[in-house]
């Protein structure tokens, strides 16, 4: 309330000071131009004056209330098309999440014509045409978007090559990303694309030969990483063992393969069933044999005893007394006693190969196991017994089978 009587007390003094000025100091303004002449009193045309600003003012306020309104209105304004552009990214992305691709492509495809950084909107474009089956069309998209935005080629390189491998294109996708290896040879991104794709076409090599980038750019957890590691080098030792003409070829294949190895891995006992399994399978059994024997002196591994039962030896009867030696540290393991009851057979030792199958069948139902000692019950003349073994052998292959219906005489 104060404020107000302080303007009014204000408003009064200035237009007392006013009406005092104009009363003292009339004074006049004269226009003359050419044959125009226009005079008038000084006040009077400072209040013109006033009014005409007042007016343009005026007219300012109501040109922009109209331009306004038909921004509104017209359908091709521009805030209409920031309007159209908004709602066709929020409704493309969402069309992307939910798999409407035709719809996310084209709402997408819009976004990034009218966007000044579209590259984003090309990307979701490029994969909606691309799960549609549109090749050319998602490639078209990637190729605009690098005209766009060179600046983003990696980017755009990288989801080009995982669109490629989604849709079968191996050779495509390890094309774009051998490139981009060799511009931008420590990105992550591309390293994990690539052992993937590795991974999938089964070149061991190749994958081989990009192991120490991998370790170096940390791009798989450790554990991760020397699990594919040990899985590339037995990969590699299986095709090894398959180069060459002849058994002789494929085994010199195999060894050099051994040896590229170093010597802990050579201590791998994965790495060195691969190895041993495929000197079995190039005839090399009694070096697979001695392989194994030393393995399993330095380290007791389950799989390597079972394997030791398949490979024969130079002297069977050693090779046997080898492996009741391991019996005496490990009298609970079946795989163990599988393996005594198949070198027991390789020595003709019938009676114990039993005990030792029968012994292995107590603590583990195996398929293995069933069948050696079905055919052993066999030559010894007990079919019965041997038949029922190797029915329950086979149910243990593929238990799915005892779920299916049969006819009702062999029900009964």
């Amino acid at each position: 309330m104060k404020r107000v009587y302080l303007l009014a007390v204000v408003a009064i003094a200035v237009a007392a000071a006013l009406g005092v000025a104009i009363a003292k100091h009339s004074g006049y303004v004269l226009i003359a131009y050419g044959g125009f002449r226009y005079q008038s009193g000084l006040w009077a045309a400072l209040a013109a004056l006033l009014v005409l600003v007042l007016a343009l003012l005026l007219l300012r306020w109501l040109v922009g209330l109209v331009l306004t309104s038909s921004g509104v209105v017209n359908p091709w304004s521009r805030r209409n098309r920031s309007r159209r552009v908004r709602v066709a990214i929020e409704q493309g992305q969402l069309d992307l999440a939910e798999g409407r691709w035709a719809s996310a492509q084209r709402h997408l495809h819009r976004a990034a014509e009218a966007e000044r950084q579209p590259l984003l909107y090309y990307l979701g474009a490029a994969r909606a045409a691309n799960e549609q089956g549109r090749s050319e069309e998602s490639d078209n998209l990637l190729e605009r978007a690098l005209e766009r935005q060179p600046q983003a080629e990696l980017a755009i390189a990288l989801t080009h090559a995982q669109l490629q491998m989604d849709r079968g294109d191996s050779d495509g996708a390890l094309d774009t990303l051998l490139v981009m290896h060799e511009r931008h040879p420590h990105n992550v991104q591309v390293l994990r694309l690539l052992q993937r794709l590795y991974r999938e076409r089964g070149d061991w090599p190749a994958l081989i030969r990009l192991l120490p980038d991998l370790r170096k750019g940390k791009v798989l957890a450790p554990p991760e990483l020397a699990e594919l590691e040990q899985r590339a080098w037995g990969q590699n030792l299986g095709l090894a063992a398959t180069r060459g003409e002849d058994a002789q070829t494929a085994r010199q294949s195999l060894e050099r393969a051994w040896q590229q190895l170093t010597s802990a891995q050579r201590h791998e006992p994965r790495l060195v069933l691969a190895y041993a399994e495929q000197l079995r399978q190039v005839g090399a059994e009694g070096e697979a044999e001695q392989v194994l024997r030393s393995a399993l002196k330095r380290q007791y591994e389950s799989h390597l005893a079972r394997l030791y039962g398949l490979v024969r030896g130079e002297d069977p009867l050693r090779q046997l007394q080898t492996a009741e030696g391991w019996l005496k540290d490990h009298p609970q393991d079946p795989s163990l006693l599988l393996t005594l009851g198949r070198l027991s057979q390789q020595n003709s030792l019938w009676g114990k190969a039993r005990d030792y199958f029968e012994s292995s069948l107590r603590m583990q139902r195996n398929p293995e196991t069933c069948a050696e000692l079905a055919r052993l019950l066999a030559g010894l003349g007990e079919t019965e017994r041997s038949n029922q073994l190797f029915q329950e052998g086979l149910g243990l292959l593929d238990e799915r089978l005892l779920a299916l219906p049969l006819p009702q005489a062999v029900q009964a």
